[in-house]
């Protein structure tokens, strides 16, 4: 699953501007999203993901997204960044 690939990365960003602010910059390699987050926050983050074909994953929890991140509250995404 994704959770793993989040525990695995090196490198990641987390929250909606600052994933926004990757992807403009040309910095991520994946984006992981929360499929339980509003999609009013989310919505934004994919449509800036798709623009530069960067692939999507989806998690199913927000809690669990922003455990694997080392963070005491949901995560609605991660970008995982070179």
């Amino acid at each position: 699953m994704s959770y793993e690939k989040v525990l695995q990365a090196h490198k990641f960003v987390i929250g909606t501007k600052q994933t926004v602010k990757a992807l403009r910059e040309g910095n991520v390699i994946e984006l992981v999203v929360a499929d339980d987050a509003e999609q009013k926050v989310t919505a934004k983050v994919v449509e800036e993901a798709l623009m530069v074909n960067v692939p999507i994953l989806h998690v199913d929890s927000m809690k669990k997204l922003g455990k694997a991140c080392g963070i005491d509250v949901g995560a609605a995404t991660v970008a995982i960044i070179r």
